[in-house]
């Protein structure tokens, strides 16, 4: 059966879901299924489900989620994908994911990159049984080209072009959840990614979860989402189920287990995933319950000392574009756009909103971004918990978002980005992480800021290979009759800062950072450089606004991994694990 083909097997489910153990979940994967993950990053993933599942010996699955990330790892070394259908594919901190970076340079396994609001479509329309969904083009990208099936045609009302997707339909979608009641009824807490569409577009629909409690028992939280026992097949108790990925309040990410398992290449990596002998790690469920105010109550720690680093200078520049009418989106893996959001709303713009993990948790503290932390301080002070296709056409489509700082590997002079794959002089691919939404919400944001934390002739191009995002839509004339905003569109560098001119529609230098000389950005850019005739140096944050920076937003330096080699990150990485662990039990300790 080929992935949204009309002619596939019916989506209703029983009304009550059966109730089983992992390995029974694990058995009704089928080969060549296509299969979707459910959960976000390192929250809520089926780690346990997806380890049982690679041990029944399945294959030729066509893997089919917005993220590829550790699910795609373990799948992958099981050697039971056939096909890759994705967005985006990270580890995080970590680094990129080497087996679906192997697969995907020598070509072992196709892979198609779809944009967000494509892949939300598509399952949208299996969800609601229609033929085709239609959806915002990615202008001035090469997106749609490389997105499965989709098409622009003239929309039939209003005959502008318009994309539209047929139906994505899949076999079986997995995901791990807090709580399921005896009928089946299951609770999600928290950011709901893209859980609800998949489920909703899925033959068969498997959870894991922490607890099973009495009917009734779910009605009492108030800020969960339920998936209806309608939708679910079947069910497994599987307390610890996402470890060593997170699942509040119960328990945080192990991101030192990750770090080990990651370095780890004498054994399997589903064998260094596994619960320890012992059981979940105590502090982790005791990290689960430390709050805001007690994080905050802590003495506190102090990251860097001196005079202001680049990463610095840059994270108090993008928060000086910030004010209290923005609404900053923090999206898949951006250290330094989170620290700059937060450093701006703990200082110059307390009435700003700031969402995190891609607008699941929406109009967050300014906590600080201690590692094993962060997700559960954003859970908490967040006003509401959103799913990815929710934000969409809540926010991203309708234009209320203002910013979302994204890191770009190579950007050229007219502003188009590349994060898909880059090509070696020896003729060979680099697989990078994938563009995301970016290719979606590169028009969509009042504001297009991007950032390249080191400078080069390979970073900062001629003509990218892949555009995999871009401005398309820039002057007022474009973007008005979409209902778009129009703001600035930058990119901020370890040299200077570029803006996109709305004439030329290319780069030019309108800062460049301190000790910088116009000589070394000319020298280290891919293409001739324009100066802007008020070209200035960036302001040196000031000494108060360091020291928020240092103590209150990033005490263990998280901005550091953007601007770093990929030699140096193993070390840095290393550092911060140890200064986050000390953090961490010392708020269990004046906890207890």
């Amino acid at each position: 059966m080929k992935i949204g083909d009309r002619t596939a097997l019916s989506l209703v489910k029983p009304n009550r879901p059966s109730f089983t153990d992992v390995e029974g979940l694990a058995a009704m994967v089928g080969h060549g299924d296509a299969f979707g993950v459910g959960g976000h990053h390192f929250a809520r993933l089926p780690i346990a489900l997806l380890r049982a599942i690679a041990k029944t010996g399945v294959k030729d699955l066509h893997y089919v989620s917005w993220a590829g990330g550790l699910p795609l790892e373990l799948l992958l070394e099981a050697g039971a994908v056939a096909e890759i259908e994705l967005c985006f594919s990270s580890l995080d901190i970590f680094g990129l994911p080497p087996k679906f970076r192997a697969a995907a340079e020598i070509g072992a396994i196709p892979v198609r990159d779809w944009t967000a609001l494509a892949m939300i479509q598509a399952l949208r329309a299996a969800q609601q049984n229609l033929p085709s969904m239609p959806f915002q083009l990615p202008q001035g990208s090469d997106m749609l080209a490389r997105v499965p099936t989709a098409a622009a045609r003239p929309d039939p009302l209003a005959e502008t072009d318009t994309g539209f997707v047929p139906p994505l339909r899949l076999d079986t979608f997995v995901v791990h959840a807090q709580r399921a009641d005896k009928s089946g009824n299951v609770e999600i807490i928290g950011p709901r990614a893209l859980d609800f569409a998949m489920a909703g577009a899925a033959r068969q629909v498997l959870v894991t979860v922490e607890e099973i409690v009495p009917v009734g028992a779910l009605r009492r939280d108030g800020r969960q989402s339920i998936l209806t026992r309608n939708q679910v097949s079947a069910i497994a108790l599987a307390p610890g189920g996402a470890y060593p990925a997170s699942c509040l309040p119960f328990y945080v990410t192990d991101y030192q287990a990750l770090s080990e398992a990651f370095a780890t290449k004498d054994a399997a990596l589903s064998d260094r995933l596994g619960l320890p002998l012992g059981g979940l790690p105590e502090r982790l469920q005791k990290a689960a319950k430390v709050t805001a105010e007690m994080v905050l109550a802590m003495p506190a720690l102090s990251q860097g000392e001196g005079e202001a680093t680049v990463d610095e200078i840059i994270a108090a520049r993008i928060a000086a574009e910030l004010d209290n009418e923005s609404f900053a989106s923090a999206g898949a893996v951006s250290p330094l756009a989170n620290v700059a959001y937060r450093l701006a709303k703990a200082t110059h713009a307390p009435d700003m909103i700031i969402a995190t993990m891609s607008c699941g948790h929406l109009d967050v503290a300014p906590s600080p971004m201690v590692l094993s932390l962060i997700e559960s301080l954003d859970c908490e002070t967040a006003v509401a918990h959103a799913g990815g296709d929710d934000t969409y056409s809540t926010y991203y489509q309708a234009g209320a978002v203002t910013h979302e700082i994204v890191g770009a590997a190579q950007v050229d002079r007219h502003g188009r980005v590349n994060t898909i794959a880059l090509r070696k002089p020896s003729g060979g691919l680099i697989r990078l992480p994938g563009q995301g939404g970016m290719a979606d919400v590169a028009n969509m944001h009042r504001d297009y800021l991007l950032y390249v934390p080191r400078h080069s002739v390979q970073s900062l191009v001629d003509a990218v290979e892949i555009a995999s995002s871009a401005r398309g839509l820039l002057t007022p004339s474009e973007r008005e009759p979409m209902g778009y905003r129009t703001g600035k569109a930058l990119v901020f560098t370890d040299l200077c800062i570029f803006r996109l001119d709305q004439a030329s529609r290319k780069l030019i230098v309108i800062e460049t950072m301190p000790g910088v000389t116009r000589p070394q950005i000319g020298e280290a850019t891919g293409f001739e450089v324009t100066f802007d005739a008020d070209c200035r140096e960036v302001p040196v944050p000031s000494s108060d606004t360091l020291a928020v920076l240092r103590s209150r937003i990033d005490p263990l330096g998280l901005r550091r991994l953007e601007f770093v080699s990929a030699k140096e990150r193993g070390a840095l990485i290393a550092e911060i694990l140890a200064a986050d662990r000390a953090m961490v039990e010392r708020c269990i300790a004046a906890q207890s």
